[in-house]
């Protein structure tokens, strides 16, 4: 399984335009090979350099399997089409919020989890309570990287 976005390498620079210094939407992401027997895709976006610990910047699960990416701006609303749910952010938001790091360069990791089941429960879960839920239900995972530093 792959995720990767058509706005930056795998450990290259998030463009300004996906912070909170430019128009802080959603970056544009693209999945392949996704493993046949999905039932879900899942979807966590945090900073591991954050000084207070990792910051969660965005949570959406219940994705379709058969999903072949997110667009730019995915509306921060907790219900999307097809079942897709958001989370709350560390920012205490539903849905995106993009890098803002304090001072410096932070990694920001998008991690995609093709799940056995589908996770139709509420919207508003945190990266926690997805986490539980998803335990023993991972059938893969894919990981993308991008830096951005003010």
């Amino acid at each position: 399984m792959r995720i990767y976005s058509p706005v930056f390498e795998n450990g290259g620079e998030i463009p300004a335009k996906y912070t909170c210094d430019g128009m802080d939407i959603s970056v544009p992401l693209l999945f392949e090979d996704v493993p046949e027997g999905a039932q879900s895709l899942a979807l966590i976006m945090d900073d591991p350099d954050a000084p207070m610990g990792v910051f969660v910047h965005w949570v959406i699960y219940n994705m379709p399997a058969t999903l072949e990416g997110l667009p730019e701006g995915v509306p921060n609303e907790p219900y999307l089409a097809e079942g897709i749910r958001q989370g709350v952010n560390s920012f205490g938001n539903i849905g995106y919020g993009g890098p803002c790091p304090p001072n410096g360069a932070h990694r920001y990791m998008f991690k995609l989890y093709a799940l056995d089941i589908g996770l139709e429960v509420d919207a508003g879960l945190s990266k926690r309570e997805l986490l539980a839920l998803m335990d023993g239900h991972i059938v893969e995972s894919a990981e993308l990287m991008g830096i951005y530093a003010r």
